[in-house]
């Protein structure tokens, strides 16, 4: 089946493998699906972290007193 996709090789250590493996058969994907999907829940939570680091910077400036209300941003 050809794409246009790009491809990744990785190498993956024996138990590392089985367990990708393991959890394709369970969802009746291919490896390289499941290994896409890991991949992308990897990258949300990688996101996911990064972003809260904002948010605890942020909430460390914020002052409630010094916040504009609903009607003052919107009008």
């Amino acid at each position: 089946m050809a794409t246009k996709n790009p491809r990744l090789n990785i190498v993956l250590e024996p138990p590392l493998m089985q367990g990708v493996n393991l959890l394709a058969r369970e969802q009746g994907v291919s490896l390289s699906a499941m290994a896409r999907d890991l991949i992308k829940e990897a990258l949300d939570s990688y996101e996911d972290r990064q972003w809260q680091k904002v948010v605890q910077k942020r909430e460390k400036n914020f002052f409630h007193s010094k916040a504009l209300t609903h009607k003052e941003v919107w009008g």
